[in-house]
């Protein structure tokens, strides 16, 4: 637990707020709720561009001023067809700025949204319009209103509100307006203001539901404003600071996050996985919010640059890479930031100071040859990444320091709004997901007894603090399960906390997989470590009682084909069918079994038990559109296992 007492926790934080207020930065600690806030973001920074949509047909450009006041049409909109406070919203739709006026105008009449992106599957949404007691349903387009239109006879939904301009579907049922349609009876209507209080009900995130129905978190105007408040504690954004938005924007790690970067007055700038790498160098970002595998691409990509090169420069690039990764890890001892040496004695440190001197001219000579390139391919001027929704893979976080891209890890679950943990600048220890951010407790009990475990011991994560969520939707047995009686939230997660209170975590609970000699895997870590190998593109660990592990592989098959080509061995992996590439091929079976074998041993803390038996190539790659990844980019074991039960089954037998 916060080794302070609660009431000097309170005088820490109101002292650093006091700080970030002298400094000129936005401060929001008075405002009740999200709403209320817009009117404060427009008077302070009025004419600098808010949300910027390049993809969009014609391009959108809006300011502060502007997002005001379309919010505040769209919610007068809203309360001229009938909208009241407390109505349940459903929005179904995905990136773009009037996702967000949507948003704020549901929240600012006084409604409770349901979000969910337009492509999830129809059953899906009809559940959650069904489950959340919807009467008015938002959508982002005739094409997405068709997918749900004949599930909405049973159901309470009387208005629909389309997203695009297009001419509105006929209907005896339902009265249907498009988004000009709203925003020209919101212009002449005037806006009934809607008091409005920290534990009021914002909005309903459903889950993932990789196993059964998912649940509807209840997020309260206080929990999204403590984010916002909060994380000025780790972020200082400028005013006009450009944010790529690529995330699902209704997710909340992305929600949470657009909200708080446009309370600063950052231009939010929408993007896509097809157009990314363009807008990175047009648009030049100072943050990005991502996740791991949206990091794991951009490394790739680096990567297949350098293959692409000739072996010489290949060579070269290779020993500048691993000297400075040995530069880098000198640094962090001489500074105290390595994981595996918290506490180096007087002698390290200068041992280490001295070996970073000694690297230093070669690391000097790599950023100029090549960092800086690397760089560039990002726009030059990224600030920070902020990495979040799952693991960071040691060899990502490794090589964005080597390059000199500095990535801050936040930690949290759509329960806790989401952050509950985010490492600092000041003190970025590689490896954890940094410390509490204010007024968040963390301990770390037994899973078994829920009794607390000392400092440095591993256990179940439960997390306490403003941010909690209220609970789950009509679900009461679920909430008490989650939230004890004295407010701990049981996080899922394993993991322990150093002496200078940052969090490490070790694998989830109900991810653990438990061999027949009783020995419990984490799969993340060693997945993780897998990930090294240029040959492995994705990989999921199962082996669930029985004797030793085993994998499902995604190969990257560019780096085979050429691995195939520069050693000659093409004759010896072309198929029969005249596929490229072989999977089956002896030659192809040993290099993967020498891949899985170096990087799983040449972890820290490996065990004989971690070692990978069976292994299984796969040619599907996990993703959203099969339903085996989230839609932040998560695997969905579950959905893996089944639809690879009758292999991993043979690669058993």
């Amino acid at each position: 637990m916060l080794k302070t007492s609660k009431s000097t926790d309170l005088s820490f934080y109101m002292n650093e707020q006091e700080r970030l207020k002298s400094q000129g930065l936005a401060d929001y600690s008075h405002v009740q709720s999200l709403p209320e806030m817009w009117s404060l973001v427009a008077k302070k920074f009025g004419n600098t561009v808010a949300l910027r949509d390049p993809h969009a047909k014609p391009k959108v450009e809006i300011t502060y001023t502007m997002l005001y006041r379309q919010i505040q049409q769209f919610a007068a909109g809203l309360q001229a067809l009938g909208a009241k406070v407390g109505d349940r919203f459903s929005l179904i739709a995905d990136n773009s700025p009037r996702w967000m006026i949507a948003d704020q105008g549901i929240m600012m009449a006084g409604g409770v949204n349901a979000v969910r992106s337009s492509q999830a599957d129809k059953e899906e949404l009809l559940y959650i319009l069904t489950h959340s007691d919807s009467t008015i349903l938002v959508v982002e387009d005739v094409k997405t209103f068709r997918k749900l239109e004949q599930g909405l006879g049973e159901l309470p939904i009387q208005l629909v509100i389309l997203l695009s301009d297009e001419a509105t579907p006929t209907s005896e049922s339902l009265k249907i307006v498009n988004f000009q349609e709203l925003m020209e009876i919101g212009v002449n209507q005037t806006l009934v203001p809607v008091k409005q209080s920290h534990d009021m009900l914002a909005t309903l995130i459903y889950t993932s539901g990789t196993t059964g129905k998912p649940k509807g978190v209840m997020l309260s105007h206080g929990n999204l404003m403590h984010q916002v408040n909060n994380i000025l504690a780790v972020l200082q954004p400028e005013e006009g600071d450009i944010v790529l938005s690529i995330l699902p924007t209704w997710h909340s790690y992305e929600r949470t996050a657009e909200y708080f970067l446009l309370s600063q007055g950052c231009t939010l700038v929408y993007t896509n996985l097809r157009s990314i790498k363009r807008d990175l160098k047009q648009f030049k970002p100072h943050y990005i919010v991502a996740v791991p595998r949206l990091l794991e691409s951009i490394y790739e990509g680096v990567q297949k640059q350098f293959r692409e090169q000739p072996q010489g420069k290949q060579r070269l690039v290779k020993n500048l890479l691993s000297i400075s990764n040995k530069y880098i890890k000198a640094r962090r001892i001489a500074q105290g930031l390595d994981l595996n040496n918290l506490h180096p004695s007087m002698a390290e440190r200068l041992a280490a100071k001295a070996q970073a001197a000694a690297l230093s001219p070669l690391h000097a000579l790599a950023e100029k040859l090549v960092y800086g390139k690397v760089r560039e391919a990002t726009g030059g001027r990224v600030k920070l990444m902020i990495s979040g929704g799952g693991a960071l893979p040691k060899h990502i976080d490794d090589f964005f320091e080597i390059v000199g891209v500095e990535i801050l890890v936040a930690y949290g679950l759509t329960e806790t709004s989401p952050a509950t943990h985010f490492r600092r600048s000041q003190y970025n220890l590689r490896g954890t997901v940094g410390k509490p951010i204010p007024y968040t407790e963390v301990k770390i009990v037994d899973p078994e007894t829920r009794k607390e475990l000392p400092q440095g011991e591993k256990g179940l994560v439960l997390l306490r603090g403003p941010q909690i969520m209220q609970g789950y939707y009509k679900n009461p047995e679920a909430t008490a399960k989650a939230i004890d009686s004295e407010g701990w939230f049981d996080s899922g997660d394993l993991g322990w906390v150093t002496t200078e209170n940052d969090l490490i975590l070790t694998g989830r609970a109900k991810d653990t997989i438990v061999l027949t000699n009783g020995e419990n895997i984490e799969p993340q870590p060693i997945e993780d470590a897998c990930l090294r190998s240029p040959y492995i593109d994705q990989i999921m660990l199962v082996g669930q009682d029985c004797k030793t592990l085993g994998a499902l592989i995604v190969p990257n098959m560019e780096a085979l084909e050429q691995w195939a080509a520069s050693s000659a061995q093409d004759e010896n992996v072309t198929s029969t069918t005249g596929q490229k590439i072989n999977l089956e091929s002896k030659i192809i079976q040993d290099l993967f079994r020498q891949e899985l074998n170096r990087e799983v041993q040449n972890r820290p803390s490996y065990r004989p038990d971690d070692r990978i038996g069976p292994f299984k190539l796969i040619l599907e790659p996990f993703s959203v559109e099969n339903g085996m990844m989230t839609q932040t980019l998560k695997i969905r074991r579950y959905v893996v296992t089944q639809r690879y039960r009758d292999i991993i089954d043979q690669m058993f037998a």
